[in-house]
């Protein structure tokens, strides 16, 4: 097996440029601009920006944080969405190392096998890609997009699908290790995404929306699917448990009050993060707690 330390540099500086072009995205979902075609522009002056200008974190850094142009600042939401990705897409490696996806025998030994594995990171790369904007999307604006939500939606239960039609063939991996069984891969996300969906509907129905927006409905859903039970437990603690302790942190520092409205969907994000890569360790340290 080819270690996949070695493929860490490119993954990652992969990730810094579809970083970037989340970032394009964001933008424009918000100004409802076209995707493609279209040259990125400065927010503030609408100047076309140059190849050097959109070089991910280079740039930003021989800027000095200002546009070239305008010399207004550069928000730093840009660096950090590039930098994040690519982080998370080095974890997606690592994940998904047990896949032997970058092996060049499994190619000839075992092709199934390998389009498998190549298929699993390709998945988790655009599911991070969609994630990723959500949680940038729904802080800044507090809405979490359709055109986001929905695909994202439709691509994990393809996932899903294709899971459990390919199952037979990599009984040996650990990645997949949540049952035994074609059925078990349909079923059990599919069942952790309604339940989670109906416990948030449930809190929107009772608040009529002021407790819990319906986005974060639809992304519970999301969640369940992508992490199956019990999976979706640990990122659905999380998220009440960080989004709670920010809650209090903020009011107690007067940057919000009881009344104040603070999005939800970063914290669900960032526990799906947390629940995808470490998960089952968390609940083995849980469980080794108890017992």
């Amino acid at each position: 097996m080819v270690p996949d330390l070695f493929f860490s540099p490119f993954i990652f500086l992969l990730g810094l440029a579809i970083g970037s072009f989340l970032n394009a995205v964001i933008h424009r979902l918000q100004t409802e601009e076209k995707l493609f075609p279209g040259r990125s522009h400065c927010p503030h002056c609408r100047h076309k920006l140059a190849a050097k200008d959109l070089i991910p974190l280079i740039s930003y850094l021989l800027l000095k944080g200002r546009c070239r142009y305008c010399k207004k600042p550069i928000s730093l939401q840009y660096p950090l969405v590039e930098l994040a990705t690519g982080l998370l897409f080095v974890a997606v490696l690592q994940y998904t190392a047990p896949l032997f996806i970058f092996n060049p025998a499994v190619i000839f030994q075992s092709p199934l096998v390998f389009f498998v594995g190549t298929g699993t990171f390709l998945y988790y790369l655009l599911l991070i890609s969609f994630l990723t904007v959500i949680f940038v999307y729904d802080l800044k604006h507090h809405i979490i997009p359709d055109k986001i939500i929905y695909p994202a939606i439709v691509l994990a239960a393809l996932f899903r699908l294709f899971q459990s039609a390919t199952i037979k063939w990599h009984q040996d991996f650990d990645l997949w290790d949540m049952g035994s069984g074609a059925a078990h891969f349909l079923t059990n996300p599919f069942f952790a995404g309604l339940g989670a969906a109906l416990f948030f509907y449930a809190i929107f129905a009772f608040s009529r929306g002021k407790w819990m927006g319906f986005g974060d409905v639809k992304l519970a859903l999301l969640m369940g699917l992508v992490l199956g039970f019990p999976l979706v437990l640990v990122a659905l603690f999380t998220a009440f448990l960080t989004g709670a302790a920010m809650g209090l942190g903020l009011v107690l520092l007067k940057q919000k009050n009881m009344k104040s409205e603070v999005p939800f969907g970063p914290f669900l994000v960032a526990g799906t993060f947390i629940a995808l890569f470490w998960g089952q360790q968390i609940i083995d340290w849980y469980w080794h707690l108890l017992w």
